[in-house]
């Protein structure tokens, strides 16, 4: 019944072209985002040797560059797609703390829920690149370094700025939880978050490490990679992912899980229903930052009201923009959100002649 297919298309293409006027006509929603924020270094350069004394590439460095990472990255995403955020961090009272802090006051972020530590050290994740000069296409990560304090977050400071964020939520359209258990979020401060905002009727929206799941409960959705799922069915014991996602699902009380597999699409599972969207991207140029660009895209989408199939359509166009685009350049802006919306409505329409 080829008409079938035909309206289950058009569903589709309509549906993108929604947001696709979602994403251009959208107000400047307010969206409070809590968590640990990163100075990404990218250094690139000529790795056209071995070292002398072990079989490793020896990097001639042609240029650095240093970005906002983790949450500060999120903020970045969402400056740029025209919301309003408001970032709750902490970083370290060094240098890398201060270039931080002066890279989102350059793109116009408010750094007044910054929080700094004298005394502390501020996360760096260094990336390694390397080319040979007669190759330049084939440029490839080599290592990366992770920079970082090795003692707990001091739990006031946590506690401080949980207040400070809780009291942003009168004004905000959307809770944005960035999570990479480096002490921004507490147990006690992502409770506190997520109840709050949906005693406000906000749409929570968390991207967890996996042994931070304690602190997604009552979420509105949730962000997993297709890797970590797999990981929590085998703990788990379970059958399929199906039935893993609706385990966490009814445990943690999510409305939504969303798996991002990167080439092999997003996975949106609620209680009742779980549509795939697959990708339309052979070959990725790069792949960092894709749960960055899928919380921007769910928090524009769900502070305006669109339904969790919507938000999850937008958070995979997101994705595939990520994929396209080359190494540091990752944040997302309107035009480019518009332009794979735009790809993606024409090559499913053209799948159809």
């Amino acid at each position: 019944m080829p008409w079938v297919l035909d309206e289950i298309i058009q569903a589709e293409v309509d549906r993108l072209k929604r947001l696709r006027a979602l994403v251009d006509d959208m107000p400047p929603p307010n969206v409070t985002l809590v968590g640990d924020s990163v100075l990404d270094r990218y250094v690139h350069g000529w790795a056209n040797r071995l070292n002398a004394t072990a079989p490793v590439p020896a990097v001639k460095v042609t240029s650095t560059d240093e970005f906002a990472g983790a949450a500060a990255h999120v903020a970045r995403g969402l400056a740029s797609l025209g919301l309003n955020p408001t970032l709750f961090s902490i970083i370290g009272g060094d240098e890398a703390g201060q270039i931080l802090a002066s890279n989102l006051k350059q793109e116009g972020i408010d750094t007044r829920g910054i929080r700094v530590v004298a005394n502390r050290q501020t996360i760096v994740k260094t990336r390694v690149y390397g080319a040979r000069e007669s190759l330049i296409e084939q440029n490839q990560l080599l290592l990366q370094i992770d920079d970082e304090p090795q003692d707990d977050m001091p739990p006031a400071v946590t506690q401080r700025l949980t207040v400070s964020a809780l009291a942003s939520l009168s004004d905000a359209d959307v809770l944005v939880l960035s999570d990479y258990n480096k002490g921004a979020v507490s147990d006690t401060g992502a409770q506190q978050l997520i109840s709050a905002a949906n005693g406000n009727g906000i749409p929570t929206i968390c991207d967890p490490k996996l042994t931070g799941l304690n602190r997604t409960e009552g979420a509105t959705c949730v962000l997993f990679e297709i890797r970590g799922l797999e990981l929590t069915r085998r703990r788990l014991g379970l059958e399929s992912s199906l039935e893993t996602a609706r385990n966490l699902i009814d445990k943690y009380q999510w409305e939504a899980l969303v798996v991002l597999g990167g080439v092999n699409g997003l996975w949106l599972y609620t209680p009742e229903e779980q549509p795939h969207i697959p990708c339309l991207l052979d070959q990725p140029s790069q792949i960092i930052g894709l749960h960055d660009a899928a919380a921007v895209a769910m928090a524009a989408a769900l502070s305006q009201g669109a339904t969790l199939h919507d938000a999850a359509t937008l958070a995979h166009a997101a994705c595939e923009t990520i994929l396209r685009a080359e190494e540091g350049q990752q944040v997302l802006d309107r035009r480019t959100l518009s332009a794979s919306l735009d790809e993606r409505a024409w090559q499913m329409q053209v799948s159809d002649r």
